[in-house]
């Protein structure tokens, strides 16, 4: 079975039977789906996604690397290449578990919760944990703005069921992901986009941290290089597909190109075992998905 861990619900960007078709057409079994959280934005040109993962990847370049990705506005919006994007500080939750309910074969369902939003975290996680689907709670410190710690309580709630968090971490304390782990240390934990933005230098910390895993999502963050990387260096069992669509490479149709990642992996790792494993075997694992 093979599983996209990470895809943002956004029908303004790919509609659900669309995606369902995509799937299909690239083999894709289920999606575990997760709030929009901003508004619709194009791919940018490939020579400078080219060049931000060079110098995210470049320890003495990386602050050249941030202010490429890390500029916001005064509420906290994204800029990106110059226009403000509105990031939305709570993702909808009954979108997707209402897609779940409807295609319950297909999708599954991520809890987005913010400590800097409206929703309480831990009163989200009640609202939603006995729904169809679910699979663990989405975060974003990066675009939220919030130390990973300051989840600790939901996290700890989520530990009682065995599900993981999977969190897409930013720059120096909204990065600091470390103090979360010492509060909830069984924390079954998914850093998005193989350990953005500092890849390597995390792979080292979390190298003996066996409940800790990276999922190979993006195409702006993400490139063969760091795949092939994170894979060889945290082992097979660590890494999980995902596409974090429908941001990213566009097709010949001009919307997201779903297969992009799945071909990609399936380039860099011919061996069968090693697919299995990437592309369903971890993650029906970590997140109890029956195959």
């Amino acid at each position: 079975m093979i599983i996209d861990c990470h895809y943002h619900l956004d029908e303004r960007l790919l509609k659900t039977d669309e995606l369902i078709s995509r799937m299909d057409a690239n083999g894709v079994d289920k999606v575990a789906l997760m709030g929009a959280m901003v508004e619709p934005f194009k791919e940018p040109p490939a020579f400078l996604v080219g060049l931000l993962q060079f110098l995210l990847t470049h320890k003495a370049l990386r602050a050249i690397g941030k202010s490429l990705v890390a500029t916001f506005d005064d509420r906290g919006d994204i800029k990106i290449l110059g226009k403000v994007y509105k990031i939305d500080k709570d993702p909808d939750n009954e979108e997707v578990f209402n897609a779940v309910k409807k295609r319950p074969g297909r999708f599954l369902g991520w809890i987005f919760v913010n400590p800097r939003g409206k929703n309480d975290p831990v009163k989200e996680f009640e609202k939603w944990k006995g729904s169809q689907g679910v699979i663990g709670i989405k975060a974003h410190s990066f675009w939220h703005h919030f130390k990973p710690v300051e989840l600790a309580p939901v996290a700890s709630e989520l530990v009682k069921i065995g599900k993981p968090l999977l969190i897409h971490v930013g720059f120096g304390e909204e990065g600091d992901f470390y103090n979360l782990l010492k509060e909830v240390p069984k924390l079954k934990l998914i850093l998005a986009h193989a350990g953005f933005p500092v890849y390597r230098e995390t792979w080292e910390k979390i190298k003996d941290k066996k409940n800790v895993y990276v999922d190979l999502s993006q195409t702006s963050y993400v490139g063969d290089s760091i795949t092939r990387q994170a894979v060889e260096y945290l082992g097979v069992e660590r890494c999980l597909f995902g596409t974090d669509g429908p941001f990213g490479f566009y097709a010949a149709d001009g919307k997201f190109d779903y297969g992009f990642i799945k071909r990609r992996i399936e380039r860099l790792f011919p061996d069968k075992g090693v697919r299995e494993r990437l592309f369903g075997g971890n993650f029906a694992e970590l997140a109890g998905v029956r195959q």
